[in-house]
């Protein structure tokens, strides 16, 4: 298929190769010049990127950033064509998803669901779930966002506990990852914890932005979400502490910080 895919980010730059990989004809752009993916051409704005291609492609940083792609100046929507199918791997406002996908629908273009789209996600991914109409499948990403905030807090919190208390790092993961308390956010973040590796998987500014717009939507259906509007303030303050583009495991720093101790393994 031809894919304009636009957003390079720590995401977009392996979506976008795994699609070429695959067979699929791409076309990238990305905000920052100078990013390439091998095998996909280069267009120096998304109106060229999306003009004669099938499907186009985002993975950008928010709401803004995807309004701005679509309808801005040089924007994807004067590229539009009927049948062409818009698709959003953003996290973004499920509210305005659906604004979106209304505008793009005047243009006899679709947003996000088609069967077309099956190879697509099968070059990305190994499992496709349909989570039903437009905006649903930004909510499953918000909702679940919203778990590994939590999840992980609250490994964070236990650790620099542990620490306090003398208790080995090294030895209680391995008791956590055999009890109901284990996870796939313990499992995956306890080495990089373990070894002081805390450059971005997935930016913590990116994660507060996540926060946010899962209480937006709360607020938005008048749903109370305290436990998140907790986690909200720690998040707050590890920006201030300046750890803004650090992995969001580095709330972590602000809870030693606070406590007076270090969590590291053996290896760190």
């Amino acid at each position: 298929m031809r894919v304009a895919f636009l957003g390079l980010g720590i995401m977009g730059q392996s979506m976008a190769t795994n699609l070429v990989k695959a067979g699929h004809e791409v076309t990238a752009w990305n905000r920052t010049p100078g990013k390439q993916v091998e095998g996909a051409r280069v267009a120096s704005s998304p109106a060229e990127a999306a003009q004669g291609v099938e499907v186009v492609w985002m993975a950008v940083s928010d709401t803004a950033a995807v309004e701005s792609v679509l309808f801005g100046s040089d924007g994807v929507e004067s590229s539009l064509t009927e049948g062409m199918i818009v698709v959003d791997s953003s996290t973004i406002s499920p509210s305005a998803t659906r604004k979106f996908a209304e505008r793009i629908a005047k243009k006899g273009a679709q947003y996000v669901d088609s069967e077309r789209l099956k190879p697509l996600y099968a070059a990305m991914g190994k499992k496709i779930f349909r989570m039903g109409e437009v905006g649903k499948g930004q909510s499953a990403k918000l909702v679940m966002n919203l778990q590994i905030a939590l999840i992980y807090e609250g490994f964070a919190e236990a650790l620099t506990l542990a620490a306090k208390l003398g208790v080995d790092a090294e030895k209680l993961i391995p008791l956590v990852n055999a009890s109901m308390v284990k996870s796939g956010v313990v499992e995956y973040k306890a080495p990089f914890v373990l070894g002081r590796d805390f450059s971005a998987n997935f930016p913590l500014r990116l994660m507060r932005k996540d926060i946010r717009l899962a209480l937006d939507a709360a607020k938005e259906v008048r749903v109370k979400l305290p436990g998140l509007e907790t986690v909200e303030e720690i998040y707050e303050m590890a920006i201030e502490d300046g750890h803004a583009d650090l992995d969001y495991a580095a709330t972590l720093l602000l809870l030693e910080k606070w406590a007076g101790v270090e969590v590291k393994g053996q290896a760190a």
